[in-house]
């Protein structure tokens, strides 16, 4: 039988009026992996910070196992500005005794891509008190996991992590023995971690078993049964419950809801995009050029970030760009910016940008616009626009588009300078929205949102129809808003990933195993010419262009088949002409494989 470590038993806590808990009973017991969702200012933080003993409860009892070791990470760091990482991480180990530590010299590699700290520029012996938030954060976090601990309590780890040091952290926390409980929106993180769900909301803890998915099919089951949730919000949560079913089977390995259930639930839900509907729209907006790239070479001062790109970003392009940190990622997007904003005046250090006459960009950066802070939050919304057109004649006012965002009515009265880090960012991309753009960049549009809020966000962006980029390192944002996948490896290249991320961390496993000192090898194979690269990526771009054509071709044909299904002769001339575009489409994929080698 599992041994209790920490009980909560009727814990309250009121802020203000407000009361976050309310007669919350929980226990965290030996092996349980909790995850902990809820909307922004529901009391996530709090939960867990009573659960540690770092606050107290107003009504309740908390209790701890005797002796209990426990390792928490708060959202502020509590690291000597003074100190090296080497003090605050290592302490008094020699050199021979962490280095022969499997644990220290995993965690060290995950967070920071090497034992000599690669991205510190004294390695071990860097001073904290100068470092980054990102940086402290980091150092925060491998302090934690190299000590044992009988349980964890993470809030939002994978802040200022990157797609591998994701991958890494949830790859480390499934081998420990620890506990765990954890507070983060990263949704693909919940559901390799965690086994249990905590959903906090109105003051209550709802418990579900599995990870984020199961709980996403159990919410929705518990709530289609009690019918206590407003129709929008039912809507949302059926909407994600078909993309989970249709679009990601191998997302939830272990379910533990009623399978049949789960189908009668999505069982009149269309897919969350009409992929060809949206095009056809996309392309009646923007005409046949968005962005075109020719040769473009794309520099941060002396540094080379893109050198002899050819690219094409074309009406109703849904892509998602990944790639190491540095790389190029918000330097590309810059570099478009800039061409659109000044009409194709403003061009990189080398190469042209073609922009299309029709685009209208609208650019998420990462840094939050500053507002006036004397706005109210409907005011900042009406000063873009009244009202909204989302396409196929849906229409939305200000005020109707601030409710989906999460900004009740009573809410829309507030100034702008009383929202939290999060309302803003939210305020920042309705703005965005409510100016109708037909071209949308997106970078890190998920700091600081709620899991809640995204759903909103994706479920908007479903039936947006228009060009779109997103840099992420929310691997489930990137899966659910983008059709392709294309990354920046540090090489100066732009690579489309044909299986997405999973591909994306692949390569960059290689490129660290190659990196790693190794015995002498015979000389590398001569360099391509300059000219043949930039032919092979004119080539790719073209058959990137007739596999799309050419799935949609596909998509039509077994339509075509299913509806003729009791006419044989039909079928067949059918099936022959589906062999045939089969055989061409292997045929353009594998001259595709022989071209990204050249490239």
């Amino acid at each position: 039988m599992a041994v209790n470590l920490v009980n909560l038993e009727a814990v309250g806590k009121v802020y203000g009026t407000r009361a976050l808990l309310d007669g919350v009973s929980l226990g965290v017991n030996e092996g349980d992996r909790i995850g902990v969702v809820g909307r922004n200012g529901d009391g996530k933080t709090t939960l867990i910070r009573i659960l540690a003993k770092l606050e107290g409860a107003d009504d309740g009892r908390v209790t701890h196992n005797s002796g209990l070791r426990l390792g928490v990470l708060t959202q502020h760091d509590s690291l000597d500005p003074a100190a090296t990482v080497r003090h605050e991480v290592i302490g008094d180990l020699a050199d021979h005794e962490w280095r022969g530590n499997a644990k220290i010299r995993d965690v060290l590699t995950g967070l920071f891509g090497g034992l000599d700290l690669p991205g510190l520029g004294q390695g071990l012996d860097t001073v904290i008190g100068p470092l980054s938030g990102g940086e402290r954060r980091r150092i925060a976090l491998a302090k934690l996991l190299i000590a044992e601990q009988d349980l964890i309590v993470l809030d939002e780890p994978t802040n200022h992590l990157d797609v591998e040091g994701i991958s890494w952290l949830a790859g480390h926390l499934r081998g420990r023995r620890s506990a765990l409980v954890c507070v983060t929106h990263d949704r693909w993180f919940l559901d390799q971690v965690c086994t249990r769900m905590w959903d906090v909301q109105r003051g209550d803890v709802h418990e579900y078993e599995g990870g984020y998915s199961d709980y996403v099919f159990a919410r929705a089951e518990r709530e289609r049964i009690a019918a206590t949730e407003e129709a929008k919000r039912q809507n949302l949560m059926r909407k994600e419950l078909a993309w989970l079913r249709r679009g990601a089977p191998a997302r939830t390995s272990k379910p533990r809801f009623r399978i049949e259930a789960a189908n009668e639930l999505i069982a009149d839900v269309p897919p969350p995009r009409d992929t060809a509907e949206l095009m056809k729209f996309a392309n009646s907006r923007l005409g046949k050029t968005v962005f075109e790239l020719e040769d473009v070479t794309v520099q941060a001062g002396p540094k080379m970030l893109l050198k002899h790109l050819t690219w094409q970003l074309g009406p109703g392009d849904r892509i998602g760009l990944v790639g190491v940190n540095g790389a190029g990622k918000t330097s590309l997007l810059r570099a478009l910016a800039d061409a659109a904003r000044t009409g194709g005046e403003a061009q990189p250090a080398a190469g042209r940008i073609v922009v299309g006459k029709t685009v209208k960009l609208a650019y998420l950066s990462q840094e939050v616009a500053e507002l006036d802070p004397a706005l109210r939050v409907l005011e900042a919304v009406q000063r873009v626009r009244e009202r909204v057109d989302l396409g196929k004649g849906r229409e939305m006012t200000a005020g109707q588009l601030c409710e989906k965002f999460g900004f009740t009515k009573e809410k829309q009265w507030t100034p702008v300078g009383d929202l939290s880090g999060g309302e803003r960012r939210r305020l920042q991309i309705l703005r965005l929205l409510m100016d109708e753009p037909n071209v949308l960049f997106l970078d890190e549009p998920t700091n600081d949102l709620d899991i809640e809020t995204l759903t909103q966000l994706e479920d908007l962006l479903d039936g947006w129809a228009g060009s779109l980029v997103v840099i992420s390192h929310d691997r489930y944002f990137v899966e659910r808003t983008t059709d392709r996948v294309f990354a920046l490896l540090g090489d100066a290249t732009l690579r489309m990933l044909p299986r997405g991320l999973d591909e994306y961390l692949e390569r960059r496993q290689k490129v660290i195993e190659a990196a790693a000192p190794a015995a002498p090898v015979e000389a590398a194979p001569k360099q391509k010419p300059a000219a043949v690269t930039r032919a092979a990526q004119k080539e790719l771009q073209k058959i990137e262009r007739q596999l799309d054509r050419m799935g949609e071709k596909e998509s039509k044909l077994h339509a075509q088949i299913a509806e003729h299904a009791t006419d044989f002769e039909k079928v067949a001339g059918l099936d022959a002409q589906l062999r045939e575009l089969v055989g061409e489409r292997e045929e353009l994929e594998m001259r595709w494989l022989e071209l990204a080698e050249d490239a």
